[in-house]
């Protein structure tokens, strides 16, 4: 669902504070310069999010945007911004770096650091906002990714700029079902932006390798409730045999079996101490999670927590609400 912001609505003397009040709550902690006397002040804004993509869309008389360095010692889970330029030009400024931004192009920048955005002629920019963590990407290369220019002289640029200005005008792409259809690989093709201007450096192959692990486990957590979820689709959609897969996971001490069903019994233990489990089978809950069979789940389960299903379900937790396990409370 869109939320949105036209400063028309406002009086003159409201407009700057409805501004201000909007992007902070919704979108970003900024500070904001109007160049125009608040009766000529004209902002409209669209909200939306696409999973854990947040996209907002403006269009406004000129102003400057800072993000002033007390609030970026503030950002608790720093986000990168895709910012894209419609019409017009802009100009980012982060990391000691300028970028000049006109139609068809972008930049990226980096919540956790001091940034400044100039729209003298107005603005006309699509903004996109990315968990840092989701990208999956090490910080010296984002950093140095920073207010640089994208431009359509490269193929995956120019592709990155019709895909995510597709993303942020479809409204019937900000439904909840397709959420997840559409993150990953938006996820992928920022990465592939960033990689692929970097070229065949040995920074580009090194970051690639250096994430995969990162972006496979990742993928395996969002597909946790796929029943066919196994090592054979992952590897072929991370485009690396079945061999590298399990030598990749080994990295971390994880096998892709293990780690599978080890976090489906998870879930299937945070589901069953809710108060809506009393709901639902017990054999529904794990066919949620991907066990297909009902004695198999439970006989799991039980390994796992030293209860069954149903005893973990029907606990008394009126003195525990956190739903901890008996073992995991400290001795009394």
């Amino acid at each position: 669902m869109s939320a949105t912001l036209d400063t028309a609505a406002f009086p003159p003397g409201d407009r700057e504070e409805a501004v201000r009040s909007a992007v902070w709550e919704s979108v970003v902690r900024i500070e904001i310069d109007h160049h125009h006397a608040p009766e000529n002040i004209s902002v409209q804004v669209t909200l939306n999010t696409v999973g854990c993509i947040g996209v907002c869309s403006g269009r406004a008389t000129g102003l400057t945007i800072r993000r002033t360095p007390r609030l970026a010692r503030e950002d608790t889970e720093p986000e990168i911004f895709l910012g894209l330029q419609v019409t017009g030009t802009s100009v980012v400024t982060q990391n000691d770096r300028e970028a000049v931004l006109r139609p068809g192009e972008f930049a990226l920048y980096d919540t956790s650091v001091p940034y400044a955005l100039g729209f003298d002629g107005g603005v006309d920019h699509h903004f996109l906002r990315f968990p840092r963590a989701a990208l999956a990407l090490p910080e010296p290369l984002l950093r140095g990714m920073t207010a640089v220019t994208f431009r359509a002289d490269s193929p995956v640029a120019a592709l990155a700029y019709a895909y995510f200005s597709q993303l942020a005008a479809t409204e019937g792409l900000h439904q909840d079902r397709y959420a997840q259809a559409v993150t990953e690989p938006s996820l992928d093709l920022i990465r592939a932006a960033v990689t692929s201007r970097l070229g065949d450096s040995p920074l580009a192959r090194e970051s690639a390798e250096a994430t995969l692990n990162l972006r496979i486990l990742r993928y395996m957590r969002a597909h946790l409730r796929d029943r066919d979820l196994s090592a054979a689709q992952i590897a072929s959609a991370h485009g690396v045999s079945v061999r590298h897969l399990y030598t990749l996971l080994a990295r971390s001490g994880v096998t892709p079996g293990d780690w599978i069903r080890s976090n489906r019994l998870e879930e299937c233990r945070r589901e069953l101490a809710g108060p809506k489990a009393r709901y639902r089978s017990i054999a529904a809950i794990g066919h949620s999670w991907g066990f297909v069979d009902a004695t198999h789940f439970s006989r799991a389960f039980k390994q796992a927590y030293g209860l069954s299903p149903r005893a973990w379900r029907d606990l008394d937790r009126t003195c525990d609400p956190a739903g901890d396990h008996p073992q995991d409370r400290p001795a009394r």
